[in-house]
């Protein structure tokens, strides 16, 4: 039965199975010992059982630190996220919401704060293309979405060829009149 050439090469498939496996799980185990900081070199030739454990103990230290920064930013936004949310609750609810504009700034430089709706790329793309008619650099935009408002900010420096107020009254009065 040992000489069996079936029996012989279903064992060495196994063998070899078996190896790939083994190798498999040393490859994964440093893997995961790569991700874990180690404070000490000692604890980098701790034995498998140990490198687990601290890997468990680092994640569930990652878990308690993300919930304490989730917990700290909800209570830093607290006054302030709320009111966004409703206003974005309240947009998509009652349907599209006329767009707003707050422009502060100086004689040579501007920060243009817009509040449209998420889909609402027109007033964007307008009020870039207003501040370019002017001779306005932009120094950078931004955006972010909260719900379905999007929150567009502007920074532009004006050169002696415009005018930042010519500027701030022609976005409002794209912005806010009718008839433009």
């Amino acid at each position: 039965m040992e000489n069996n050439p079936n029996l012989v090469s279903s064992r060495t498939e196994r063998k070899l199975i078996e190896r790939n496996r083994r190798n498999q799980i040393k490859i994964l185990y440093a893997k995961l010992n790569s991700l874990v900081p180690h404070y000490n070199s000692r604890e980098s030739t701790s034995s498998l059982p140990d490198q687990l454990e601290e890997a468990a103990n680092y994640i569930k230290r990652l878990q308690t630190n993300l919930e304490r920064m989730r917990q700290r930013r909800d209570s830093l936004l607290g006054g302030v996220e709320n009111p966004v949310n409703n206003i974005a609750a309240s947009s998509s609810r009652n349907g599209p919401r006329s767009p707003r504009i707050e422009i502060h700034g100086t004689d040579s430089s501007l920060a243009i704060g817009l509040m449209t709706d998420r889909d609402s790329r027109f007033v964007f793309t307008e009020t870039i293309r207003v501040l370019h008619e002017e001779g306005a650099d932009i120094v950078n935009a931004s955006f972010s979405v909260v719900g379905s408002t999007a929150f567009h900010t502007i920074h532009i420096t004006v050169d002696h060829g415009a005018d930042a107020c010519r500027i701030s009254g022609r976005l409002n009065k794209f912005m806010y009149d009718t008839d433009a």
